[in-house]
């Protein structure tokens, strides 16, 4: 559920309100009243009276008749691609991610990160069958491979402590780095070097190079580079690093000019 400081201004409906459209959009199915009351741990007064008003602003749409499941109205996805910024951004940066893409012949994308995680904005895919795919909207969990490294190295040590043990260091697969002090190692290079790196520590079989954009109107977007190791070997990455530093330069550039 969303948590909030200690000394945060709390109101408790519009808490709830954001906690219930959240496990609606991470449910793969609909769910009826009685579902998200017990996932939420809401009572099924308070579920009911929240779908209610959430369906009359339409931020929820319901089955009918009155109590059936319920599902993600289109206001919601309105307000999402109605955000000129995020639409704004992806149209420009699609041309760039295109010649990255067709440089390397890997999948690209372009995204936002916040504190609990990557929302894909953009993508480029190479021609070949064999490739990482996921479309614009799809979410990366924050401590996900490089991209987490990326996130967490524009903080200091003390603030990617905290949010280390809040979110914990997951054992996705047998080289993930779940050892603090080996991870904060890790972010320090990321500083140094202006990169990361992830050598199938968030898939078994799969690479990554990420690197972050200079904020854009108060967004940490980032551009990451994806493939399988039989295409992207660690031996790639001082190849694929420099085209990625490159079009970081050449994606800001076009940002700043059409701001």
């Amino acid at each position: 559920m969303t948590s909030f400081k200690k000394d945060s201004y709390k109101a408790p409906a519009v808490v709830k309100a954001f906690d219930l459209l959240k496990a609606v959009a991470d449910s793969k199915t609909p769910l009826g009243i009685s579902a998200l009351a017990k996932r939420l741990d809401f009572s099924k007064s308070t579920t009911h009276g929240l779908v209610r008003a959430l369906v009359d602003v339409g931020a929820l749409d319901q089955e009918t008749p009155p109590g059936k499941k319920v599902f993600l109205g289109p206001t919601t996805v309105e307000l999402a691609f109605k955000n000129k910024n995020y639409l704004w951004i992806s149209e420009l940066a699609q041309p760039v991610l295109d010649r990255l893409c067709s440089r390397i012949n890997e999948s690209v994308f372009l995204g936002v990160i916040g504190q609990t995680g990557a929302i894909i904005m953009a993508t480029s895919e190479p021609a070949k069958p064999l490739k990482i795919s996921a479309p614009p909207g799809s979410v990366l969990p924050l401590m996900a491979g490089a991209i987490g490294k990326l996130y967490l190295s524009r903080q200091s040590d003390e603030q990617a402590i905290k949010v280390i043990r809040k979110r914990g260091l997951r054992k996705y697969t047998s080289n993930s780095i779940c050892d603090e002090t080996a991870y904060l190692a890790q972010l320090r290079s990321v500083r140094h070097q202006r990169y990361a790196v992830d050598t199938q520590e968030y898939m078994e079989g799969v690479t990554a190079v990420a690197v972050s954009l200079d904020n854009n109107r108060g967004q940490a977007l980032a551009i990451w580079v994806v493939g399988f190791t039989n295409t992207m070997p660690e031996s790639r990455f001082p190849e694929i690093v420099k085209h990625v530093l490159a079009t970081r330069e050449e994606l800001e550039n076009v940002l700043e000019q059409n701001r």
